[in-house]
């Protein structure tokens, strides 16, 4: 699992002459979030192994491409938390550039702003507005002790309808519940 803030990143295609790549991570806190878009592209790479090597140098905490990446093998030997549509070879020099970054982005549906909180782990890449981390965090805390509950009564025997309904399972999103 990675968290951390985002350090936001907005590529378009390139220019003539063409801009820079990937210049942008000298700029990047130890413990940052990489947060690319790429607009969905999967015709050519924002990151690989060299980008995923310094990024560990500077313990920059992972990367989310709205795009694809390349030599994931680094990023998997070096344990380095990369969150990507996909893997393809092209390189994005002279294809893609760097637009700007700690501006707001789009990843896939979400908005994603500098410094706002991100989390990611196997099952996907989660993005709360900063000013909405602490009430999120407690949600997230609530449903882990109500979800923990019942792995703990349907272990006892109860059925996993009953163990829900005993503790309002269904309502822990809901506003006001």
């Amino acid at each position: 699992m990675v968290g951390g803030t985002a350090y936001t990143v907005q590529y378009v295609s390139a220019s003539t002459p063409p801009g820079t790549v990937g210049d942008f991570i000298d700029d990047v806190a130890e413990g940052d979030v990489v947060v690319i878009a790429n607009n969905g592209r999967t015709d050519c790479t924002v990151w690989g192994d060299i980008m995923t090597q310094y990024a560990g140098i500077r313990k920059i905490a992972g990367t989310v491409i709205d795009g694809v990446c390349r030599d994931v093998s680094k990023a998997l030997t070096d344990d380095y938390p990369l969150f990507t549509r996909g893997r393809f070879m092209r390189t994005g020099k002279d294809r893609v550039q760097v637009e700007a970054t700690q501006v707001p982005v789009s990843i896939g549906m979400a908005r994603v702003c500098p410094r706002d909180i991100v989390v990611a782990d196997a099952n996907g890449v989660v993005v709360v507005p900063r000013a909405q981390a602490r009430e999120v965090a407690a949600t997230a805390r609530a449903i882990e002790q109500v979800e923990a509950s019942i792995r703990s009564q349907i272990a006892q025997g109860k059925t996993l309808k009953e163990a829900r309904a005993a503790l309002a399972y269904h309502t822990l999103q809901r506003k006001g519940a």
